[in-house]
C-alpha cells in the first residue's frame, strides 16, 4: 500500500513540558484511518504539525513522499482538511466561496466544483448564502472546500462536532467514499468511538504523546473479545450483586433494577451462573455484549496497555 503520510520519532515539547514523545506511524492511500486519545493526549497537536501550524522539535513528517521540513510547499500541495469548524464569507453563496478558494489553485475547473459539490449532496442548496446554512451544511461546504484541488491526504479534526445523528451518518459515507472509491488517505480525529468504529478502517491510539499502537479496528476488537462484558438479568439484582462482589466487584461494569454487567472471560459465564442459581437467584438471560471500539479504547488507555 502507498504511504500518503508518514510520521517518523516526531517530539513535540512546549517549554520544558513534552507534548509529543517520538511518535510515528503512517496513512495509507484508500482508507480511513483514525485518530484517537483522552483530551491532551495530543491529537490536535500532531494534526497541527502535520497541516504546518506547528512546528517539529525531532523527528520528520512525509507527505506524498516529500518532506514537510525540506519541502513545504510541495508538500502542503498534497493536503485538504478542516482543522477547525470551516471559516467561509457568510454573505456569498456556498458556490462563490468554492469559486473564490479554488482561484488558490491550479486546474480547479467550474467542472470539478460541480463534481465536489455533487459529491458532498449540497446540489439543491450551494447557491444559497452561507448565513442560512446549518451547522451540517456549512460542514459539508467546508469538506468541499477540502477536496477541490484533489488532495492526496484529507486531514479533519473532529468533524462531527455539532452534527445531529442524519449528518453523522452523511459526512461518514462521504469520507468512505472518498477513501475506498477515489483513493484518498483520510485522517480523522474525534472522541466519539462509535463512529469512528463505524467509519474507520484503521486507528492509532496516542495517550500522554505516545502513540500505543496502530491496528485495524477489527483486529482491535478481536483484541479485547477474549475479556467482553456480559449482561446477567437477574432477580433480585441487589442480593446478586452481594453475592458476586466478593470475587467479581471489581469486574461490574453496570447495574440496574434488571441486569447486572460484568466483564469476563467466557467461561467464566457458566460458573458465575451457576454459583448464582444454587444461591437463590432467579436468571432470566444472560446476554454476551459485542466488543466495541470504546472497550478496547479504555482498556488501552486506562490499563496502560499496547496494541503494537
Amino acid at each position: 500500500m502507498e504511504a500518503i503520510l508518514k510520521l517518523t520519532n516526531v517530539s513535540k515539547s512546549f517549554g520544558r513540558k513534552k507534548i509529543i514523545d517520538d511518535i510515528s506511524f503512517e496513512v495509507y492511500a484508500g482508507e480511513v484511518f483514525g485518530f484517537l486519545g483522552p483530551n491532551g493526549a495530543g491529537k490536535t497537536t500532531t494534526i497541527k504539525m502535520i497541516t504546518g501550524f506547528l512546528s517539529v522539535d525531532e523527528g520528520s513528517i512525509e507527505i506524498n513522499g516529500y518532506s514537510l521540513k525540506k519541502d513545504y510547499e510541495k508538500a502542503m500541495s498534497f493536503i485538504g482538511g478542516i482543522v477547525e469548524n470551516p471559516e467561509m464569507y457568510k454573505d456569498l453563496s456556498g458556490l462563490t466561496n468554492l469559486k473564490m478558494y479554488a482561484r488558490l489553485h491550479d486546474g480547479v475547473t467550474p467542472e470539478r466544483i460541480q463534481e465536489v459539490v455533487n459529491i458532498v449532496g449540497m446540489q439543491n442548496r450551494i447557491k444559497e448564502k452561507m448565513k442560512k446554512y446549518s451547522l451540517g451544511m456549512k460542514q459539508r461546504c467546508g469538506l468541499a472546500q477540502a477536496i477541490l484541488h484533489r488532495p492526496k491526504l484529507l486531514i479533519l479534526d473532529e468533524p462531527t462536532n455539532g452534527l445531529d445523528p442524519s449528518g453523522i451518518k452523511e459526512l461518514r459515507d462521504i469520507l468512505k467514499k472518498l477513501a475506498h472509491e477515489e483513493n484518498v488517505a483520510v485522517l480523522v480525529s474525534s472522541h466519539l468511538l462509535s463512529e469512528m468504529e463505524l467509519m474507520c478502517d484503521r486507528v492509532a491510539i496516542i495517550n500522554k504523546g505516545k502513540i500505543l499502537g496502530v491496528k485495524p479496528v477489527k483486529e482491535l476488537l478481536n483484541d479485547v473479545a477474549g475479556t467482553v462484558t456480559h449482561r446477567f438479568i437477574v432477580k433480585p439484582v441487589e442480593k446478586a450483586v452481594e453475592l458476586l462482589t466478593p470475587d467479581y466487584g471489581d469486574l461490574i461494569t453496570e447495574k440496574t433494577d434488571e441486569h447486572i454487567d460484568i466483564a469476563v472471560e467466557v467461561d467464566k459465564v457458566s460458573e458465575i451462573t451457576t454459583f448464582l442459581a444454587t444461591n437463590g437467584i432467579s436468571i432470566f438471560g444472560v446476554n454476551k455484549l459485542e466488543p466495541s471500539l470504546e472497550d478496547a479504547f479504555i482498556s488501552i488507555t486506562g490499563g496502560g496497555n499496547s496494541i503494537a
